[in-house]
């Protein structure tokens, strides 16, 4: 009885340790973004914030950077570095952060 109680309270947990998982991942690879969008996306002085922006909107400005789409002076090049996995995990992080 004691087992099945622990296995069942083990898989009650699963999936909120993968979702604290995945938001430690997101962070770690937005925190590349501090230099230019400031720290949680806020904003540095001359660029977009990203904290609060809705995740379809940074997944499709990511893209569009990516393919050339969208002009930028960097970002074409730093969006080449992100998986599409990756660029969901930072648009997840910074959609979730208060403008």
């Amino acid at each position: 009885m004691r087992i099945a109680i622990v296995c069942a309270a083990a898989l009650a947990v699963a999936p909120m340790a993968a979702s604290a998982q995945q938001q430690n991942a997101g962070r770690d690879l937005a925190a590349s973004c501090a230099m230019c969008h400031g720290t949680n996306g806020r904003g540095a002085v001359g660029y977009e914030p990203l904290a609060g922006m809705a995740k379809q909107d940074l997944v499709r400005k990511f893209t569009e950077f990516r393919s050339g789409a969208k002009p930028a002076t960097v970002m074409h090049q730093i969006s080449k570095g992100y998986t599409d996995p990756q660029v969901q995990l930072i648009a997840e992080y910074f959609a979730a952060q208060k403008r």
